[in-house]
């Protein structure tokens, strides 16, 4: 009996801490789960919409868009080039 009213003084407190840390802390640096899953849903819409813009236009195979697709639904994202300003150095 004693030892589990001292299991549950110990969960409040660990709950009570908690709490005060949180309200101490600043609001901008916690981020709702759900934003965070809306993100990456979103990452996620972008990168397979990146991909079949890639078949549609022929700048990748039909294998390749499947070996792509796949790794998404696999969870391995793979990193989408990054366009640069064209330069006077550029060749057209």
């Amino acid at each position: 009996m004693a030892a589990a009213a001292v299991v549950i003084a110990v969960l409040l407190f660990a709950t009570m801490l908690c709490d005060t840390t949180r309200l101490v802390t600043p609001r901008w640096a916690r981020r709702p789960l759900l934003a965070l899953l809306r993100r990456r849903r979103a990452a996620l819409e972008a990168e397979e919409r990146w991909n079949t813009d890639l078949l549609l236009h022929g700048r990748i195979d039909g294998h390749s868009y499947q070996q792509r697709m796949s790794g998404l639904a696999h969870g391995q994202h793979l990193t989408r080039p990054r366009w640069r300003r064209r330069s006077s150095h550029d060749c057209y």
